[in-house]
C-alpha cells in the first residue's frame, strides 16, 4: 500500500569469530561455511537494499539479494570494541575496565572504542539518512543487514513493544520486519506492526 513503509533489519550470517564467542565489532571475520550455505535469496520484494560496509555483512546481503545493488554506509557498522576487538570473556574476565563495563555497559566504553552513546548517535544518522531516502518518491520498503546491537538498539526505539536492550534476540541470518503508516514513519513513531523475518532454515543459524 502506497501508504505503508516497511524496514527489515537482517543479522548477518553466523561468522568463525562469533562461534567461539570473541567480541566483534569493526574488526571482520569470514562467514562459517555450513552456516553460508543455509543462506538463500530472500523471497520478499524489498526495493532498496542497505548494508553495514563491513564483509560479513555485504557478503550476507550479496547472498540474499543477489539481484540487488547493495548501498552500504559505515553508520550501520556494529559498536566498535577497541582493543577488545577479537578477545573472549575468557581473555578478559581479569581485566579491571572490563569487569567495570560489564556492570555499566550502557555508561562505560572500551579503551580505543565506541562508548554506547557514540554508537547510538551514529546509528541515528545512519537511520535519518534512511528515512530521508524512503519518504522521497514512491520508495516504501526496503532491508538493512547490519548487526545484532544495531538491530536491538534499533527494536527498543522503533517495536510497538517497549523491551530492554538485551532482551531482544537476534539470530544470526535473521531479522524483524517493522511497518509504519507513512505518516507515523515521518515523524519517528513507533512502528504500527512487528513480525520476525527468517532467512536461514535452521532457527538457530
Amino acid at each position: 500500500m502506497d501508504d505503508t513503509v516497511a524496514v527489515a533489519l537482517f543479522r548477518h550470517g553466523l561468522t568463525e569469530a562469533n562461534k567461539s564467542h570473541a567480541y566483534l565489532g569493526w574488526t571482520d571475520s569470514p562467514l562459517c561455511p555450513e552456516h553460508k550455505n543455509k543462506l538463500a535469496p530472500a523471497p520478499q520484494g524489498y526495493r532498496r537494499i542497505f548494508a553495514s560496509d563491513l564483509g560479513r555483512c555485504m557478503k550476507t546481503a550479496a547472498i540474499l539479494f543477489p539481484d540487488h545493488s547493495i548501498e552500504s554506509y559505515s553508520e550501520w557498522r556494529e559498536m566498535h570494541f577497541g582493543e577488545w576487538e577479537g578477545k573472549t570473556y575468557q581473555e578478559l574476565k581479569d581485566n579491571p575496565d572490563y569487569l567495570k563495563w560489564l556492570e555499566e555497559p550502557f555508561a562505560q566504553a572500551a579503551p580505543g572504542g565506541e562508548s554506547f552513546a557514540a554508537f547510538t548517535a551514529r546509528v541515528d544518522k545512519g537511520w535519518k539518512n534512511l528515512t530521508h531516502q524512503l519518504l522521497q518518491g514512491n520508495n516504501s520498503d526496503a532491508a538493512v543487514i547490519t548487526h545484532g546491537g544495531v538491530i536491538r538498539y534499533l527494536l527498543g526505539k522503533y517495536a510497538p513493544e517497549q523491551k530492554e536492550f538485551w532482551e531482544w534476540q537476534i539470530p544470526f541470518g535473521r531479522g524483524y520486519e517493522l511497518r509504519w503508516t507513512r505518516e507515523k514513519f515521518r515523524r519517528g513513531e513507533r512502528c504500527t506492526s512487528l513480525q520476525e523475518a527468517g532467512l536461514t532454515g535452521s532457527p538457530n543459524g
